[in-house]
């Protein structure tokens, strides 16, 4: 009888022991759900105001001795002429007036002498786009480089300083 008592004392003893960890176990709401990868937060596309101010702080930190001007309409350095151009394979050539032109986002100045023409664009704005293909052809007549960057792509700092570096030398 002793082995009796002793063993139903240890199947007590095994089941409060199971009990007790049933009750301690944490609820379904404790339980953490399982850790997600960490992914880098995908990078939002600058606006145009955001593109101007980082190309503005970069003539302006790397081409100190340059007069830097913004939306400069092509009239100003043109004047108000109209010129005939090709500016379409599958078109005669037209005429066009300066005044049609996209505004410069910025012209690099030397005493008053425009140096070069800066165009931001998006998409395929300056290959395709009316406005800037004016602007590209009156900057050309007038032998002033136009240095264009599409807002869609990266346009590092290192990059940017270089083809403008690339235009003025």
């Amino acid at each position: 009888m002793d082995w009796v008592k002793l063993i139903l004392k240890v199947v007590g003893i095994v089941k409060d022991n199971l009990d007790d960890s049933k009750n301690n176990a944490p609820s379904a709401q404790q339980v953490r759900p399982a850790q997600r990868p960490v992914t880098p937060p995908v990078e939002r596309e600058k606006t145009a105001a955001e593109w101007k101010s980082y190309f503005k702080e970069i003539l302006s930190n790397e081409f100190p001795s340059y007069t830097i001007r913004e939306n400069v309409p092509v009239t100003d350095l043109a004047g108000f002429v109209n010129d005939e151009f090709k500016l379409y394979k599958t078109r005669p050539s037209q005429v066009y007036k300066a005044e049609w032109g996209q505004p410069y986002t910025f012209v690099l100045e030397n005493g008053g002498k425009a140096i070069a023409t800066i165009m931001l664009g998006n998409g395929h704005s300056h290959d395709s786009n009316v406005k800037y293909l004016i602007a590209r052809m009156y900057a050309k007549k007038l032998d002033i480089p136009y240095i264009n960057f599409y807002t869609q792509m990266d346009n590092e700092k290192s990059y940017v300083i270089g083809r403008i570096h690339k235009f003025l030398n």
